[in-house]
């Protein structure tokens, strides 16, 4: 079961009941066998003296509604806190392990598997532990199984957190690890034990130059069409968080971002620029300005894909909250995102088809932009007809011409998704699209909703 003794220690300075999706700080969201999504986070709550310890778990229904549910182990495991000096767990990693059908006989079926990394570190320091623990389903009780890989500051150019799973064609699974420093790595699992195959470092797939402080990390990695989908947060988690990607024919890479860029190789020219930016900070019309989206992992549920992120608000930075969004897929086969959080499936549809010709709030996520960018009103030309069911298109934007933010006032052709979403300002579902331009920026837009 969960543990709940932390969340009790805590009473008497915070009501963990009032949390919700507050306080969710690098996210990642499973589906149990007993219906519930799952979400586990860091060790992390604003303004609080003392944090549950031991992975934060939360669980909801249906993906809007989210409960504090306490920790998923009870504090930092000793192996990882001695080797660390860790307080607190971060960046959780659970999956539903791949096992055989039967055990080592061949003769007794195995029990479902859930397998969570977890990292434990401090701030600025490559000592670092990547642990493991296991259950039989996502609400525990969960085991540690010890290290998986260590790292130490005065011998190692990589750091040893921020684990994610992927899987290989074979279906092989690999785990993506590291930040600013040394980059992002892949390492082969053995599906017998989930740890390394063989003790190595593994791959270098993606990095930053020291121009920039090598200000990556927070992988995630998924299948689609046969080709692998890197997904990493570049800058500062504290304001200039964004969501990038690439993608490669292999696990190990190449990745290459939508102008054909290496992730492993960015000059300090391109430092800014390489990584497709498919998310950052935003704000519409009456909204929240939100600030430093990222440290993302993505999940499914059917066919539709989720990514699942935390991110800041420019009113109240030191607050942080995780927040869902859909991932749609171009037709040249580039993730996008929705501009709005899911807000359930029953709010993404209109109520009939209408033009997607017409005025639209839209962000322009040019890489140069570190900070929050503000919607500003465009015209969209289409022949399309829409309710809100996902449809690539190709769409013709024109933006204002004096705007700053939004192009040069030229006209530009992109490819796009239209979909439905739900806007939290009009209180109404509302046409959106996301998109990428000939220049490789993607913008993200809204239908603007007429009083």
């Amino acid at each position: 079961m969960i543990d709940t003794a932390d969340t009790a220690d805590t009473a008497d300075t915070v009501d963990t009941a009032t949390w919700g999706a507050r306080n969710a700080h690098d996210p990642t969201v499973v589906r149990g066998d007993d219906g519930l999504w799952y979400m586990f986070s860091t060790d992390a709550a604003s303004g609080l003296d003392r944090v549950p310890a031991g992975v934060h778990v939360r669980t909801s229904p249906d993906l809007v509604t989210w409960t504090y549910r306490g920790t998923a182990l009870k504090g930092v495991p000793a192996p990882a806190g001695s080797w660390s000096g860790a307080v607190g767990l971060w960046a959780p990693e659970v999956v539903r392990w791949p096992t055989a059908d039967a055990d080592a006989e061949g003769d007794v079926p195995r029990e479902t598997r859930w397998h969570m990394y977890y990292s434990a570190s401090t701030f600025g320091s490559r000592t670092s532990a990547i642990g493991l623990a296991t259950a039989a389903e996502p609400a525990g009780p969960w085991r540690d199984e010890g290290i998986v890989i260590a790292t130490d500051h005065a011998r190692d150019t990589i750091n040893a957190i921020d684990a994610a799973v992927g899987y290989d064609r074979d279906g092989t699974p690999w785990m993506l690890y590291g930040s600013f420093f040394g980059g992002i790595h892949a390492v082969e699992l053995a599906l017998e034990t989930g740890r390394r195959r063989r003790d190595e470092p593994g791959t270098l797939i993606a990095r930053r130059p020291a121009g920039v402080d090598g200000a990556i990390e927070g992988a995630y990695v998924v299948q689609r069409d046969g080709r692998h989908v890197l997904f990493v947060s570049y800058d500062s988690l504290v304001d200039t968080y964004s969501v990038r990607v690439g993608i490669s024919d292999s696990i190990t890479g190449p990745y290459l971002d939508h102008q054909g860029r290496d992730l492993t190789s960015p000059t300090d020219e391109h430092a800014v620029s390489t990584g497709t930016k498919v998310l950052g900070g935003l704000r519409f019309p009456g909204g929240a300005g939100l600030i430093a989206p990222g440290h993302n992992s993505i999940f499914h549920d059917g066919t539709d894909t989720f990514m699942v992120h935390h991110v800041r608000f420019a009113d109240a930075p030191t607050e942080h909250e995780a927040q869902i969004r859909r991932v749609h897929w171009t037709a040249t086969g580039w993730p996008v995102v929705s501009p709005h959080p899911y807000a359930g499936d029953d709010t993404e549809r209109l109520a009939a088809a209408e033009p997607v010709a017409g005025d639209w709030d839209a962000v322009r996520f040019a890489p140069e932009t570190a900070g929050v960018v503000d919607a500003e009103r465009v015209r969209i030309e289409s022949d399309l007809m829409s309710a809100g069911e996902p449809v690539t298109t190709h769409l013709t934007v024109i933006p204002d011409a004096s705007s700053g933010s939004a192009g040069s006032g030229a006209a530009a052709g992109l490819d796009a998704v239209v979909f439905g979403a739900w806007d939290p300002v009009a209180g109404c579902p509302v046409l959106a699209f996301s998109a990428i331009d000939a220049d490789a920026v993607v913008w993200s837009g809204s239908k603007t909703v007429r009083s």
